[in-house]
């Protein structure tokens, strides 16, 4: 089994380009956005891997 690795959001605004207001506004409405895993009070991370199947079915919906 392979180790999940979580991201902070700045990481992942980075792989996938947008912007942190635009980030939450289509996490609320889109359900193929991964949703955030609370560390802490103030600190979330998402799943590296939920993060890649996003991006890969982002480019994939754009290829068609």
């Amino acid at each position: 089994m392979s180790q999940s690795r979580l991201i902070r959001l700045p990481e992942v605004l980075r792989r996938t380009g947008y912007t942190r207001s635009t980030w939450y506004r289509l996490m609320s409405r889109d359900e193929r956005f991964p949703q955030p895993i609370k560390l802490s009070e103030r600190c979330v991370a998402f799943r590296e891997e939920d993060v890649d199947a996003l991006v890969q079915s982002l480019f994939d919906a754009v290829q068609k």
